[in-house]
């Protein structure tokens, strides 16, 4: 398994092609039973998001060049609204960003057969390695088909700060935070 790190948006842009069949994989499974157009909106939004300060997205390769992976995120700009779907009262302080406080690994996703090997931890590694990152924030689905998830992430050292919805018809997502300083 090779990994390469990309942080130039028209290599990322090029890039995000070939992801898309991993997400169309993962995201077909419980708990998201994503269709096709879910793919093609994934890719807009990945487009939209790649445009993000300190967009990086690392992928996993396998011998024969097939995308096995792939992980992704940004900086929370100092003005985002992204804390403002969280459904408990975290506070002022706690949700305050800068553009440089908090990282926000957006896409995490390895195709079924090379799971449980490794991959999706070395994804993580190599995606927030030297980042100057006060937290590392990410969502994850709170049903039992997402439960091995949730535990790779609380053995990453993730805490579960509460409970997020975009809108009332949304799923939900907990919301973990990896403190790094």
């Amino acid at each position: 398994m090779s990994f390469e790190q990309i942080e130039y948006f028209d290599e990322i842009v090029r890039q995000l092609d070939e992801v898309v069949p991993v997400y169309q994989e993962v995201y077909a499974e419980p708990p998201y039973h994503e269709g096709p157009q879910d793919a093609v909106d994934f890719l807009g939004r990945a487009r939209r998001q790649a445009t993000q300060d300190g967009f990086r997205l690392v992928m996993a390769r396998t011998g024969g060049g097939e995308v096995a992976g792939f992980a992704y995120g940004f900086w929370l700009a100092a003005d985002t609204r992204w804390w403002s779907a969280v459904r408990e009262p975290l506070g002022e302080a706690f949700v305050k960003e800068t553009g440089r406080r908090t990282f926000n690994l957006a896409e995490l996703a390895v195709r079924r057969e090379w799971r449980r090997q490794g991959i999706a931890a070395e994804l993580h590694r190599r995606l927030i390695s030297g980042l100057e990152a006060e937290r590392i924030v990410l969502t994850v689905r709170p049903e039992a088909e997402a439960a091995p998830a949730q535990t790779a992430y609380g053995a990453w050292g993730y805490q579960n700060v509460g409970r997020a919805r975009d809108r009332d018809a949304s799923p939900a997502y907990d919301v973990m935070v990896l403190p790094l300083r």
